[in-house]
C-alpha cells in the first residue's frame, strides 16, 4: 500500500508456553513519529525486534513499504535500530563511528566522509567528528548513535528506549531535539518507551501495549482524553476510574468512567455546589480531603467521596504556598467537572 511504511498482520511470538506477543495488527504511515508504549513485559520491544529482523515471528507477517520481509535477515531490510546503550566503538573517532556502516557497504571514502559530516550536522554535532566517544557527554553520544543510523538513509528508524540512560533534564531536552530531527529528515521513526510523558510529548500516534496486545492506537490527545480501556486510562497519565454505585451516584449513570485529575475543580465551600456552581452540564461531588501532595507547580488532592470511593484532583499553585495547602488536609470540600470529561470506558473483564 502506497504511503505505508510498516504493516503487521497477526503477529505473534511465543517462548515455550509464554506468549510475548499475542496477535498484533498495526499500520504505520510513511513519515510518522510512532511510539509503542507499555510497561515492561507488554510485548512492545519484541514487536520492534520482529520489525528489525532480530526475532522471527511465531506467526503473522511483517511488511515494509509493501514488501514482505518476515523471513529476511536484518541487513536485508531498509531499517536501522538505535539502542539505549549507543554501542559506539571506543577506539574510533566520532566521524569513523558514523561512517562505519558505509565502509562495510563499500561506499567510497570521499562519499563516506561527506555523508558522515552531513549526518553529524543533522544532529547538531558539527566540528566534533575527530573526538572519541569517551570525550562526549551522554546526550552527545546518543546523538552520534542517531547520526550513525541516519547516515545509511533508512526508510524506517527503530528506537528502543534510546533515552532511558539519560538524566531527566537531558532526556527532556533530547525529546524535543529528536522530534525536531525527525521532522527535518522526514523518515518514519518507531519509538519504544515505557514513559507515558515521553510518548505524549513526541508522537504523532501511539500504540498502547498490555500483555502482548495493543489496547488502543491513536493520537496523544485521543489516548489521553478518550482512553478506550481501563488499562489505558490508568497507565497513560493519572486517571480516576468511577464504577458501580459510585458512578451511578456521581456521574448519574451505570458503567465505568475515566476522569482526569486536572479536569476537576476544587471548591473550598461545598455548599456552593447547590447554587451557581451546579448545572445540567456539570457533575458534582462532596468529600473529605484524605491527603495533600505538594508538587511545586501544582498540588494533588486525594479526596474520599461521600458517595464512596476516592478521587484525585490536581490544582495549579497560582497564588498558594505549601503552607496554605496543608490546611486542606481533613477539610470538607466540593468537586465539580464538566460532564464531557467523564469518559465512558468498557468495563474491565
Amino acid at each position: 500500500m502506497e504511503g505505508m511504511a510498516i504493516r503487521l498482520q497477526g503477529l505473534r511470538k511465543t517462548y515455550g508456553r509464554t506468549e510475548a506477543v499475542a496477535g498484533v495488527d498495526l499500520e504505520i504511515a510513511d513519515g510518522e513519529f510512532f511510539s509503542m508504549l507499555g510497561p515492561s513485559g507488554s510485548g512492545k520491544t519484541t514487536v520492534l525486534r520482529m520489525i528489525a529482523g532480530f526475532e522471527a515471528p511465531s506467526a503473522g507477517s511483517v511488511e515494509l513499504a509493501g514488501r514482505e520481509v518476515t523471513r529476511l535477515a536484518p541487513f536485508e531490510r531498509d531499517v536501522h535500530t538505535v539502542f539505549q546503550d549507543y554501542a559506539l566503538f571506543p577506539h574510533m573517532t566520532i566521524e569513523q563511528n558514523v561512517a562505519y556502516g558505509l565502509k562495510v557497504r563499500k561506499v567510497a571514502r570521499a562519499e563516506r566522509l561527506v555523508r558522515a559530516r552531513a549526518a553529524l550536522a543533522q544532529v547538531r554535532l558539527e566540528g566534533l567528528g575527530r573526538r572519541r566517544p569517551a570525550e562526549l557527554s551522554g546526550g552527545q553520544r546518543q546523538r552520534v548513535a542517531l547520526a550513525r543510523a541516519l547516515v545509511g538513509r533508512p526508510r524506517v528508524l527503530l528506537l528502543d528506549e534510546p533515552l532511558g540512560a539519560l538524566d531527566l533534564k537531558l532526556r527532556e531536552q533530547m525529546q524535543v531535539e529528536l522530534k525536531a530531527i525527525q521532522r527535518q529528515v522526514g523518515i518514519t521513526f518507531v519509538f519504544v518507551t515505557h514513559d507515558q510523558e515521553e510518548a505524549l510529548t513526541m508522537s504523532d500516534r501511539i500504540a498502547v501495549f498490555h500483555q502482548g496486545r495493543i489496547e488502543q492506537v491513536g493520537t496523544p490527545a485521543e489516548i489521553y482524553e478518550r482512553p478506550a480501556t481501563p488499562f489505558v486510562a490508568g497507565f497513560v497519565g493519572t486517571s480516576n476510574l468511577l464504577s458501580g454505585d459510585t458512578a451511578r451516584k456521581v456521574v448519574g449513570a451505570p458503567g465505568t468512567y475515566s476522569i482526569r485529575p486536572e479536569k476537576i475543580r476544587i471548591l473550598k465551600d461545598p455548599t456552593r455546589l447547590a447554587g451557581s456552581e451546579s448545572g445540567p452540564d456539570h457533575s458534582t461531588a462532596t468529600g473529605t480531603v484524605a491527603e495533600v501532595v505538594y508538587l511545586g507547580d501544582a498540588t494533588r488532592f486525594l479526596v474520599d467521596l461521600d458517595a464512596g470511593g476516592r478521587l484525585t484532583a490536581v490544582q495549579q499553585n497560582l497564588e498558594t504556598s505549601s503552607a496554605d495547602l496543608a490546611s486542606f488536609r481533613g477539610a470538607r470540600i466540593g468537586l465539580r467537572w464538566h460532564r464531557r470529561h467523564a469518559v465512558r470506558v468498557p468495563d474491565a473483564p
